[in-house]
């Protein structure tokens, strides 16, 4: 039986791990924008700034 040996930079591992995050959580976005929920956010962001200036001026 042979044993073979892989060192692995632990850079390269973090920096896979990152470009996977980056992936999926870019996929993520692209479902939440073809569900709406992107623009439903902004709406919802919007109407909580209107609220806040408002309540500002009173």
């Amino acid at each position: 039986m042979s044993v073979t040996r892989i060192d692995v930079d632990e850079e390269v591992l973090e920096s896979a791990g990152r470009q996977e995050r980056a992936a999926r959580i870019g996929r993520h976005f692209e479902r939440a924008r073809h569900w709406g929920a992107v623009e439903d956010a902004e709406r919802l962001r919007a109407a909580g700034k209107g609220e806040r200036s408002a309540e500002a001026s009173s």
